[in-house]
């Protein structure tokens, strides 16, 4: 392997790594490195040490011992919380941080259900895989990018550029930044006199895969976005309700939901119970596109009067493979249709691009190699076959 084949794969790595971390915090589900910031799990993880984060659909069952990040109800006020499973009910996980003397459950968040549950920490002989100070350094570039882009809402006046959606607007915007001045500034300048290497200019197949990728991302946003896991307040009470989460202790209600498609292909989408109280009477839903359809789901109040949390989640993915087999797919494993579609959709645009441009590399036509803006686009490059 040669240095910059190297340098090029550690560098396609990192950008992916980082993607996955991007996309993880957008989306809420943790994926690839996260941390901790408070000492509930001292002394395992420290305030600001990381650990890898396994999606639970990947990372399989959940077992006592296992480090868990779940969707609190009230711990900290809600939000993703890392915590050890200590124990099962019927209702669900019990949890407590190591640093903790007493577990979640005997304060006030209810049992961890399943749905709640977005990953499991990565172990080895029983440890937990640590990366220390991981969260220490995010969270100090993090409030550097934060302030930058506070001050760049200020000056331009629009706070389009605040935020995960903004910072990949700003990101966009330096790559495409940097690319005029590498050609109109440096471009000029005759560094070395034209080569007729083949191995001169760039790859073709370089720019079609960051095209595929892109559609790829895109194809995973539109099928993670509208998706995910519901949460249904349910309450178990002595008295009778016109509300449908109100249900009579020891009775059953029903709760309808609709579901619409704003994206430009058919979806199928795929219903899951998270917690045991609660079941989707349809497990499997097709939408057209702009189209809406309903779905009624059944809780069940256990004897005991209170305040159960319920949880669905929906899986949804782009209807561009015949139904069965998508539903075939769904069964062997969730994630399965997920790759599929990106494979056919990504794999389809880069082998057909490939057809149509051809493998040689793109190169400046120009006398001296340097670049002529003056000139058509389609005249400065021509692909070598």
């Amino acid at each position: 392997m040669t240095r910059n084949t190297l340098t090029y794969t550690l560098g396609i790595l990192l950008v992916l790594l980082l993607g996955a971390m991007v996309v993880g915090q957008f989306y809420g589900i943790p994926v690839g490195p996260s941390y901790v910031e408070t000492d509930s799990m001292e002394p395992t993880l420290e305030p600001g040490d990381g650990f890898i984060a396994v999606p639970i659909a990947i990372a399989g069952p959940v077992q006592e011992g296992d480090v868990v990040t779940f969707d609190a109800d009230q711990l900290h006020g809600g939000g993703l919380t890392t915590h050890r499973v200590v124990g099962e009910t019927d209702e669900g996980y019990v949890t407590r941080g190591d640093a903790n003397p007493f577990t979640d459950q005997e304060g006030d968040e209810p049992p961890v259900a399943e749905g709640q549950l977005k990953a499991k920490a990565l172990q080895v002989n029983g440890e937990v895989v640590v990366i220390p100070n991981l969260g220490t350094a995010v969270m100090g570039v993090g409030s550097v990018v934060k302030s930058a882009q506070m001050q760049i809402a200020g000056v331009l006046g629009t706070s389009a550029v605040v935020g995960t959606q903004g910072l990949g607007y700003l990101i966009g915007a330096i790559a495409i930044l940097a690319y005029a001045i590498d050609v109109f500034v440096f471009g000029n300048k005759k560094e070395r006199p034209r080569s007729r290497s083949r191995d001169s200019g760039i790859d073709p197949r370089l720019i079609v895969g960051a095209f595929a990728l892109l559609i790829v991302v895109a194809a995973t946003a539109a099928m993670i976005g509208p998706a995910g896991t519901e949460q249904i307040g349910m309450v178990s009470a002595e008295f009778d309700s016109d509300q449908p989460t109100v249900v009579p202790q020891g009775e059953s209600s029903e709760l309808t939901y609709e579901f619409q498609n704003g994206g430009l292909l058919p979806v199928v989408s795929y219903f899951e119970a998270g917690s045991d109280r609660v079941q989707p009477n349809q497990q499997e839903l097709y939408l057209e596109r702009g189209g809406q359809e309903e779905l009624t789901v059944t809780l069940s109040a256990p004897s005991e009067t209170g305040y159960y949390p319920q949880y669905v989640t929906e899986r949804r993915y782009l209807a561009i493979l015949p139904i069965g087999m998508i539903r075939a797919l769904y069964e062997f494993h969730p994630w399965a249709p997920l790759i599929v579609i990106n494979g056919i959709l990504g794999g389809s645009f880069y082998l057909l691009s490939m057809l149509l441009v051809g493998r040689g590399r793109v190169r400046d036509r120009s006398r001296d190699g340097g670049w002529r803006p003056r000139r058509a686009l389609w005249r400065l490059y021509d692909f070598d076959r």
